[in-house]
């Protein structure tokens, strides 16, 4: 089995051998070339799409951006995601349309061992053996997660649902729920009575139309 076949099942793999490294390669020069240009450079969309396993038409990712293998993300169409975006994609990360990634935000879809011997070795040549193992990320579509939040391994987050800031997301969270804390839990449904309408100006109206429909 290849070690990126062991990665999707669930497996140990080596992250040192040559076939990963040069993935990550590849992806870490691209998040270099992508941090070093200015944010309206045309040129960011181009190292994105070429980066990620897929992306939609419309996304915006301020910078800097850290994808560990980018071909293991997947995103839809109209994403936007703030500063210092950081995607482990060991595992392969799932992201929905319509989805706004707060600063400071880091989707982590790796693990190790939780017992020292089995997560860190040292062979006889004096070099590290770093166990690891992966699970998928799923993440909505028409979702918001705001700042400095952590989304570990294994996690589905459903469609509309909003993490708060600094929350830390170890469980699933269902869909249309707002949900915080450390860790994560969802509190309580997104309700019409959430609406942001009443701070919505006449004169705003035409260009968030979209937003709101029939204001």
């Amino acid at each position: 089995m290849r070690e990126e076949e062991k990665i999707f099942a669930g497996k140990l793999f080596n992250n040192q051998c040559a076939e990963l490294r040069a993935i990550k390669r590849k992806s870490h020069a691209a998040n270099q070339r992508y941090n070093r240009l200015d944010e309206t450079d045309p040129e960011r969309d181009e190292i994105i799409r070429s980066m990620l396993g897929r992306v939609g038409g419309t996304f915006h990712l301020v910078g800097p951006i850290h994808f560990n293998y980018g071909t293991h993300t997947f995103i839809g169409e109209n994403f936007f995601a703030n500063f210092n975006f950081t995607v482990m994609d060991d595992a392969r990360v799932f992201i929905g349309d319509n989805v706004c990634i707060g600063p400071n935000v880091s989707l982590l879809a790796t693990n190790h061992p939780l017992i020292a011997q089995e997560r860190m070795g040292l062979d006889k040549e004096g070099h590290t053996t770093l166990a690891e193992f992966a699970e998928d990320i799923h993440i909505g579509s028409n979702v918001w997660i705001a700042a400095n939040v952590c989304v570990t391994g294994g996690v589905h987050i459903g469609d509309g649902a909003v993490i708060g800031a600094g929350s830390v997301v170890t469980r699933d969270i269902p869909a249309g729920h707002i949900a915080f804390g450390v860790p994560c839990r969802p509190v309580r449904p997104i309700t019409e009575a959430d609406s942001a309408r009443g701070r919505l100006l006449p004169e705003d109206a035409e260009y968030f139309r979209h937003n709101f429909p029939g204001f």
